[in-house]
């Protein structure tokens, strides 16, 4: 693989990471307007909202199927479109079951975006021979950022789900499409994937790396299910919590949750050269110490003000956690790097679905300031097995250290 086809392969993922970004803000940040549309009663609307973490999930899993018989680029080229066409279904639907569909469409080709997203992330990052996972989720974030201010800007005109939808899937579809030309899995001169196995074959938990061991995933399964935790606590219960506890107006209450977006996307954009400076380890225990002290000033801070600096802290904390996390994934089974993607990816739905509920019954059980100090003892849970994210130099497929290539972009 030339320099010049990783350069390629590296933007054009970016981009596949920015469109699922937009993507996904359309989706969840207009869910009111969703429930309006289609007559959704608030005891239904939970069931609607789980059902599509849950079938992402079986997205991932079957993920992990396909791709022993076909390139994780091949999923990816297919599964960005299908994302894009069932979030304008949500937007065009009047029926009850049109949007039951769009959403299980929705739910199971996000799963095997964001499995075959990482996949072709880990392997770009093992050609590469250095840290550039964190960049390819800072896209992510910058897309989310763009996606939530679209939804403002269409919530703000009134208009429609499908004049809303519509205009931005007509832009990056053709886009996403343009840009799959270039995926690549960082081959090497033997025409195989960095991991040793063969393009296209051999991805399987018995592939040529040996058995992909749950046991040994297992730290990592839980790292990941903490992060996503921190994060649905944010994303979901930060409004509230600044309104009804610490007593701000309602427009202010909107303001943490884009703070956490801001330094989110701040913080990815540099964690790759931080990981490189200091290494993985250190750089998820900063992150997690980071994020466990925002928690904490959340929990006892006693205006507006000081739980909006908690949560600036939040996202500089949780940011380098999840892509750090699928790139030690990749190094721990450099033979079985796909399988290991998509079973690790499983987790991050599985905390999306256990961390609002969780902070709302002990929220209403106990006491919201209560309820934040929670996540952050399972961030804390992080630093005991942070040591999962070295070696603190990569090592690639048969225990050999693979040479930087430092003059690709």
């Amino acid at each position: 693989m030339t320099d010049a086809g990783l350069r390629n392969g590296r933007a054009s993922l970016g981009l596949s990471f920015g469109v699922q970004g937009v993507a996904f803000a359309l989706l969840v940040t207009r869910i009111p307007a969703i429930q309006d549309q289609y007559g959704i009663s608030d005891g239904l609307l939970p069931v609607f909202l789980a059902a599509v973490p849950i079938l992402a999930g079986a997205g991932s899993v079957a993920t992990e199927k396909v791709v022993a018989r076909v390139r994780p680029s091949v999923v990816l080229r297919w599964a960005q479109p299908l994302v894009l066409l069932a979030l304008l279904g949500v937007g065009a639907g009047r029926e009850m079951w049109h949007v039951a569909v769009a959403l299980g469409v929705f739910g199971l080709a996000v799963g095997a975006l964001d499995a075959s997203m990482n996949m072709l992330g880990v392997s770009l990052q093992r050609a590469y021979g250095r840290s550039i996972m964190t960049g390819f989720h800072a896209a992510y974030s910058l897309g989310g950022i763009a996606g939530a201010s679209l939804a403002w800007a269409g919530a703000r005109w009134e208009l429609s789900l499908l004049a809303s939808y519509l205009p931005v899937v007509a832009v990056l579809l053709p886009a996403a499409l343009i840009g799959s030309r270039w995926y690549t899995e960082g081959k090497g001169a033997e025409g195989k994937r960095p991991d040793g196995t063969e393009a296209g074959a051999g991805s399987g938990s018995e592939s040529a790396g040996g058995a992909l061991s749950f046991k040994l995933l297992l730290p990592l399964c839980l790292i990941m299910t903490f992060a996503y935790i921190g994060d649905s606590t944010v994303s979901n219960w930060s409004a509230k919590y600044l309104q009804d506890v610490l007593g701000s107006s309602e427009q202010l209450a909107t303001v943490p949750y884009n703070l956490y977006m801001v330094t989110t996307l701040l913080g990815r954009a540099v964690g790759d050269l931080g990981v490189r400076r200091f290494g993985a380890v250190a750089v998820v225990r900063g992150g997690s110490l980071l994020a466990a002290g925002g928690f904490a000033v959340v929990a006892v801070a006693p205006g507006a003000w000081v739980g909006m600096l908690g949560f600036t802290m939040l996202g500089f904390g949780l940011c380098v956690i999840v892509p750090q996390t699928f790139a030690a994934a990749g190094r721990m089974f450099p033979g079985n790097s796909d399988a290991a993607v998509a079973r690790l990816n499983i987790f991050n739905y599985v905390g999306f679905l256990v961390g609002s509920p969780l902070v709302g019954a002990l929220g209403d059980a106990w006491s919201y300031r209560g309820a934040m100090l929670v996540p952050m003892v399972l961030v804390l849970a992080t630093l005991v097995y942070a040591r999962a994210f070295g070696p603190e130099t990569a090592r690639y497929g048969g225990g050999h250290e693979r040479p930087r290539t430092a003059d690709v972009g």
